[in-house]
């Protein structure tokens, strides 16, 4: 398994095609905006090493028997799929961020089940390919990025209705050694810190769209891929050299919109083309795994915000009060309501044709469901308590300076005991995880990251076996 500055050093012999603010990044692991995003994907190699979380960080490949980290790993029993699911947990804690390495792990298990399914059908030999793909990610440790938001266009057609047939990613061409694929994928998390992409089809395909329904693995520096760096609110604070107003300077999330401009993709790298009949499962199976991580990593992140909003308190000399103290509980109550629902989803797993296990699939829809509303009121009530100042407080250059300090360290005291300057940082911890450049992996990735709320109510409607339930009532009720 890499070390942290072995994951460091392996990234900078890629030849990624970053563009960020209008201009290519020479340098994406030393740039300001970019290496928080870094550092985070650094940590899950660092803990792995650290023998207080060794259990939960790594296990055992079902492959080789060696020991990898878990984010390489095929789940093999109900007990993996929770120490997954403690682990995101943690990650959370320790970067208050998006880690960027679950998107990688979900596709890998989605894949690993669909892929033999579909060779058991169609007689295809996608599952030895991926198995082959498998192995050399474990072997070397590798950041994979799952890739399967397509871009969509006018959401109210097909893809192959769209005025321009690109907007979803598409083999353009096959040749005896492989295919060439065109199109973008969004809102891509943590792909500029991946060596590798696993790429999916965004939804289930009929049979006239047999050149949308591709899923194929690409090294992040092929020719033809490049990058485009998504925004974030206050991201060039990075930019200034203050710790204090970026509110969490050590570690990030980042997003890209990942241009595919006629990437050719060698047949051995290719794990489904053109059985559409296969795409809504492994679509759904993807979805499954990464609702089940929101369970984890938001959880984690939430354990942050909670404790920063109680510093807040104490620091604001408003600690004993008691609606503060019933908001804090709240608080505390609806973040593990969340982490139940991601263990509970995870207890319930299931053995899958090809051996790997599988979330329960309802569970892991009422787990993202939840996440789509609670973090978005834990961030109110910790709005709530931190106050209006984290919103209107002066930056550390006013705090430093020779004028204006004195006045910013006087006027902005709240517990006489408590150094200014650490109120000053704890709000604006608050800010970065409730409006900043964290909101991407916390607030609002809540809602929208691994499907919308509409996208878990159909699944919810679809699992719910309403016929079973309404044979329940008609026994009871004693309906012949």
């Amino acid at each position: 398994m890499k070390t942290p500055d072995q994951y460091i050093e392996s990234l900078r012999k890629l030849n990624l095609e970053v563009y960020l603010l209008g201009e290519r990044v020479k340098n994406p692991v030393d740039h300001p905006i970019i290496r928080p995003s870094l550092n985070s994907v650094a940590m899950t190699f660092q803990l792995a090493h650290e023998s207080e979380h060794k259990a939960l960080m790594t296990t055992t490949s079902h492959l080789s028997g060696r020991t990898i980290n878990r984010f390489t790993a095929i789940h093999q029993s109900s007990q993996d799929l929770v120490n997954k699911v403690k682990m995101q947990r943690l990650l959370g804690q320790k970067t208050a961020s998006c880690f960027q390495r679950c998107v990688g792990m979900d596709a890998m298990n989605a894949l690993y089940s669909t892929t033999f399914e579909t060779d058991e059908k169609h007689g295809t030999p996608y599952h030895r390919r991926f198995m082959d793909f498998l192995q050399r990610v474990q072997e070397e440790d590798l950041v994979v990025d799952g890739a399967m938001t397509d871009v969509k266009g006018d959401r109210s057609l097909r893809p192959v209705q769209q005025a321009d047939p690109d907007l979803f990613l598409r083999v353009v061409e096959r040749r005896k050694d492989g295919v060439v694929v065109r199109g973008a994928k969004s809102h891509q998390t943590g792909m500029v810190n991946s060596q590798e992409v696993i790429v999916m089809p965004t939804m289930a395909l009929r049979e006239d769209e047999k050149d949308y329904a591709i899923s194929f693995a690409v090294p992040t520096d092929s020719k033809g891929l490049f990058f485009i760096y998504g925004r974030q609110s206050c991201d060039t604070r990075k930019l200034e050299g203050s710790t204090l107003d970026v509110g969490n300077h050590q570690f990030g999330g980042h997003e890209v919109l990942a241009i595919f401009d006629d990437v050719f993709v060698p047949w051995d790298r290719v794990f489904l083309c053109g059985e559409t009949d296969f795409v809504g499962t492994l679509v759904e199976r993807f979805a499954g795994y990464h609702r089940q991580s929101y369970g984890g990593c938001k959880v984690g992140v939430g354990d942050v915000l909670i404790g920063a909003a109680s510093l807040a308190a104490e620091y604001n000399g408003a600690a004993k009060a008691s609606h503060i103290a019933d908001k804090l509980i709240e608080m505390v109550h609806l973040n593990e309501t969340l982490y139940s629902c991601g263990l509970a989803c995870s207890s319930e797993g299931h053995p899958t044709r090809a051996g790997n296990f599988e979330i329960d699939m309802l569970l892991a829809n009422v787990c993202k469901q939840n996440v789509t509303r609670f973090p978005y009121e834990i961030a109110r009530l910790a709005e709530d308590i931190a106050g209006g100042l984290m919103v209107t407080m002066p930056s550390e250059k006013d705090l430093r300076s020779e004028r204006t300090g004195p006045f910013v360290e006087k006027y902005l005291k709240g517990v006489a005991s408590v150094p200014t300057e650490h109120r000053m940082r704890v709000l604006r911890l608050i800010e970065n995880l409730t409006l900043g450049t964290a909101a991407v992996g916390y607030r609002t990735e809540s809602m929208h990251g691994a499907g919308p709320p509409q996208a878990q109510r159909i699944m919810i409607r679809r699992q719910a076996d309403l016929e079973a339930k309404k044979g329940l009532a008609k026994k009871i009720a004693g309906i012949g």
